[in-house]
């Protein structure tokens, strides 16, 4: 009976293995479908962008999570990393998606495709940014002000 049991866990329920199997499938004709093009230029974007995140941004975001991990403990904010953590990571994500629209080096093509103006984006990735941060400060003060009403009162 444990041999079944330490099987079953490991492999998952049969809808687990059911959907884990479909999206493989579906995933193995994207990326047929995907390399019917020029599959070298895409084969090479796909392991230099792997390099680039795993040399360059993996260990630039760590000093940074590093760094803020201390600064907040150094103030006696542990709980606040948190609150810097979750903004900046969403912020950050925001950046690599919209980064050609961002910078503006796609900006012309953007309009001629779409009709749309490729202006702005900076801007509001900027605005988006500071409401992420300010939401998280005001998160803070909440939880700051709830935690100092359930300490209860020192007497000296």
């Amino acid at each position: 009976m444990t041999g079944r049991r330490s099987l079953r866990a490991a492999t998952g329920s049969p809808v687990v293995l059911v959907l884990l199997g479909c999206s493989f499938a579906l995933t193995g004709y994207a990326g047929v479908r995907l390399l019917e093009g020029d599959w070298f230029m895409i084969l090479l974007w796909v392991v230099g962008a792997a390099f680039l995140h795993d040399l360059v941004l993996l260990p630039l975001y760590s000093a940074l999570d590093r760094a803020a991990t201390r600064a907040c403990a150094a103030l006696g904010w542990r709980e606040a990393v948190v609150h810097v953590r979750v903004p900046a990571a969403l912020s950050g994500l925001l950046l690599l998606l919209w980064f050609p629209l961002i910078s503006g080096r796609v900006a012309e093509r953007y309009a001629e495709v779409t009709g749309l103006s490729g202006s702005g984006f900076a801007q509001r990735w900027l605005l988006i940014t500071a409401a992420l941060f300010a939401l998280s400060g005001a998160a803070l003060l909440v939880r700051l002000r709830r935690a100092a009403k359930q300490r209860p009162p020192t007497d000296h």
